[in-house]
């Protein structure tokens, strides 16, 4: 029947679902996302993997459909894991548009002659694209650790806590949302 949809249609379906409830919580705070979620989210995700451990030995297992199955199968645990927690995209596109910059530009940093130059441009863009993530001005940041960092008589995870890019004790100016 040319009207029944085919398997990866369905698996698409599922898919978009998830994403159309997605797209209606921008914005929303985490234990909103989570709510609704845990009552609109989870019936579509467990719908999901009950139909694919149904139709996962119908496919062949070399095909992509049945390495998708296999995946789906084998990362069930972590791929519900967005749907504990509101805080957590259930994708990794944002992650992967952050460092697309970086993708891009590869070529451009050949100048990092040696480990530890690479090693130090590598530790540099995490600071910067954690800084974006936790919605601080990252050259405000960097500032700030450049000038503050110097003065501690001693480095121990606890004395850094405060200067950690989630920290709540950060400067008003160095905050995005700030009335700087």
């Amino acid at each position: 029947n040319t009207s029944d949809p085919t398997l990866s249609q369905q698996g698409v379906s599922f898919i978009n679902q998830l994403y159309k409830i997605e797209r209606s919580l921008k914005g929303e705070n985490p234990d909103k996302i989570l709510s609704i979620r845990q009552k609109h989210s989870l019936e579509i995700v467990d719908a999901f993997f009950v139909w694919v451990k149904k139709h996962r030995n119908s496919v062949p297992p070399k095909s992509l459909l049945g390495m998708a199955f296999s995946y789906a199968i084998s990362q069930e645990k972590k791929l519900r894991v967005p749907f504990e927690n509101g805080r957590l995209d259930i994708d990794n596109n944002r992650a992967e548009r952050s460092i697309k910059p970086f993708v891009i530009g590869r070529k451009n940093w050949l100048f990092s002659q040696s480990m530890k130059g690479a090693r130090a441009s590598a530790v540099i863009y995490s600071i910067i694209e954690s800084a974006k993530e936790n919605n601080l001005r990252p050259f405000e940041y960097l500032k700030y650790l450049f000038e503050e960092l110097p003065s501690l008589n001693k480095i121990t995870d606890d004395i850094l806590e405060p200067f950690l890019p989630w920290s709540q004790t950060l400067p008003d100016h160095i905050k995005i949302n700030s009335s700087y």
